[in-house]
């Protein structure tokens, strides 16, 4: 968002393993921002408010409103939301992971794919950065990853279920529609791999985009697939206006509370402070939240 918030995760290392995580996720909130709004205000207005993701946001807004207002489904940009999940894992995958393990990060193969991607050359200039660079960073990636959080396979697409969504936002169900628990560091990067194949195949095959939604008059969900996860917009309408809006964002859930980086770091053993913050900053890497973050490990 133009003002994105901020992350704190904080824990103890008693000298062998990390202790008290504890995560502190302050957010700007879109809810009162719409309050009152006509809906098509809300659909024009998403995309200036993320900076990250911004395909993403206005498809799961415009299928949220279309089907509050029992409009047929407008068209997202199916193209650009494939590009758009294409730039986020790569930037992870080429830049991020590769200082987070101690090896040195593609930065200039990067730039020069983020210069071509939008072009007729976009899909060529793709294939040549998985294929050569990416490839050879992500086998020593894998290399250093593999020895300290073990091996995994990647995790299932993420499935988007905008029906029970709705429930929720109904208040016809009490509990928020749970998040899958990731339980491998390893199995995160792998996925954010598998993500890319998949992006790229579906670019190449000009295949739809996977948004849903869910409704009934006046109320509705709408659901599209990103980098970190399942995005979620949902609407309430009264009387043409606004009354109610929510945006679950994947960090949203993922740092709720510690539960999900304890996951990922349980049962293992580190013999430094240093290691262990290096895993820690690992395991909130492989988590990946859309905002800045603060890391502090105390040492006990």
């Amino acid at each position: 968002m133009t003002s994105a918030g901020q992350l704190t995760v904080g824990a103890r290392f008693d000298g062998r393993t990390i202790r008290e995580i504890a995560v502190n996720l302050h957010r700007p909130s879109v809810r009162r921002l719409f309050i009152g709004q006509l809906p098509d205000v809300v659909i024009k207005t998403v995309p200036y408010l993320f900076t990250l993701c911004a395909h993403a946001q206005r498809a799961a807004a415009v299928a949220a409103v279309n089907v509050a207002l029992g409009e047929t489904l407008r068209e997202p940009a199916h193209r650009e939301l494939w590009i758009e999940v294409l730039h986020e894992n790569l930037w992870r995958l080429l830049l991020d992971w590769p200082v987070a393990l101690g090896l040195s990060p593609a930065k200039d193969d990067f730039i020069a794919w983020r210069a071509l991607r939008q072009g007729d050359g976009g899909l060529a200039a793709t294939v040549t950065l998985v294929r050569g660079p990416l490839q050879t960073l992500a086998a020593a990636c894998l290399a250093r990853l593999e020895v300290t959080a073990g091996h995994a396979q990647p995790l299932a697409p993420a499935v988007l279920a905008p029906e029970a969504w709705l429930a929720y936002w109904q208040g016809k169900q009490a509990e928020m529609p749970p998040l899958p628990q990731p339980a491998s560091v390893t199995a995160l990067y792998r996925t954010r791999l598998a993500e890319v194949e998949a992006a790229l195949a579906a670019l190449d095959a000009g295949l739809p985009f996977p948004v849903a939604a869910a409704g009934e008059p006046g109320w509705g969900v709408g659901q599209v697939r990103t980098a970190r996860g399942v995005l979620t917009h949902a609407v309430h309408v009264v009387d043409g206006k606004v009354l109610r809006y929510r945006v679950q964002a994947p960090t949203d859930g993922f740092f709720a509370d510690a539960a999900p980086l304890a996951r990922l770091l349980a049962n293992r053993e580190f013999p430094s402070l240093d290691q262990a913050r290096q895993a820690l900053d690992q395991a909130i890497l492989a988590l990946d939240p859309c905002l800045p973050y603060t890391l502090e490990l105390q040492d006990a």
